[in-house]
């Protein structure tokens, strides 16, 4: 006869949350997100020259100091190494014209990280996209030299406008496919659609990236863009040059998508991303701009808590 076996011990563990994780911590997420951007940098270079890396490398080095000097004086510890200064700085200098001013890189990366990120308290307490916030100083205070543009190397274009200035200005469509490869003018790492587009999938399979807020955009863009160009096809270009022109392919991956600016439910990315797409289209084609991916990611990012608050489930059990 079989002696009975000891019940068994069950442990009660109570744990805070989050209890779902993603499979990569902050500081490995942020270094994903710099390899990613490989593609977009060799491109660059490619079509304007290695003086595009002295404004990365500047770019880069200030924002990792400029936070590194405003931990210390905040006797906060210094967090340089999670690589979210570097993302900030790469992401800067990729948004900016070619053979941008040094000295101007590294005031924009000053103002991207103190105002667009420490004065609220550092990673995950900001508001807005400090690329982003670094850039539109820049565009404010230096307009001239933040629209001045260069002809890529492999191009045999006579002006520099980009297709966005060309199209809004004179009616002219660049064509397709140089604007897919980067063959265009435009700022150093958005002109290569092929090259973000690389980036932004990897991003995306890794699960760094969530997958909806870029489908959201180009879906939105489709739509809002195709609406205009099938009431007049002679007056609004069609929506894949939407998708190609400008910072759209760029913002969509790595702009719109960043975690402590976009929204936290599945419901809300859609929103935010039709959103941002809605905003560019009526920028494009109504406003005195030829470009609005900037000013439409940072606008929804002013949206970002309300629709967090009116997208979020409901808790089990709760009761209206």
């Amino acid at each position: 006869m079989s002696t009975p076996t000891a019940n068994p011990v069950y442990k009660l563990e109570l744990t805070s949350s989050p209890h779902v994780h993603s499979r990569w911590n902050t500081k490995q997420a942020m270094w994903l997100v710099i390899i990613s951007l490989l593609p977009p940098v060799v491109a660059s270079v490619l079509f304007y020259g290695f003086y595009q890396l002295f404004v990365i490398l500047v770019s880069v080095g200030v924002c990792v100091g400029t936070e590194a000097l405003i931990k210390k004086a905040r006797h906060k510890e210094v967090t340089i190494s999670d690589g979210s200064a570097a993302i900030t700085g790469l992401l800067l200098a990729l948004i900016l014209p070619p053979n941008f001013s040094l000295f101007f890189t590294a005031i924009g990366a000053i103002f991207a990280i103190a105002i667009g990120k420490e004065i609220f308290g550092g990673l995950g307490y900001n508001i807005f996209n400090p690329a982003l916030v670094g850039r539109a100083f820049l565009q404010a205070a230096f307009p001239v030299a933040m629209t001045t543009w260069a002809i890529p190397n492999f191009s045999d274009a006579v002006s520099k406008a980009t297709p966005l200035a060309a199209f809004k200005f004179e009616k002219i469509t660049a064509d397709l496919g140089a604007m897919f490869m980067g063959n265009i003018s435009g700022s150093i790492g958005e002109t290569s659609g092929l090259a973000v587009l690389l980036g932004g999938i990897f991003l995306i399979v890794i699960g760094v990236v969530n997958w909806r807020v870029p489908l959201a955009m180009v879906l939105g863009v489709i739509v809002f863009g195709g609406i205009f160009w099938l009431i007049d096809p002679s007056k609004y270009p069609n929506p894949f040059f939407h998708l190609l022109a400008g910072g759209f392919m760029f913002g969509a991956f790595y702009m719109a998508t960043d975690w402590v600016t976009s929204p936290l439910t599945g419901k809300g990315m859609w929103m935010y991303g039709g959103g941002i797409s809605l905003i560019i289209v009526v920028i494009r084609l109504f406003g005195g701009l030829p470009e609005g991916v900037m000013y439409a990611i940072l606008f929804m990012n002013g949206f970002v808590p309300l629709i967090n608050k009116y997208t979020k489930p409901r808790v089990f059990g709760e009761v209206k």
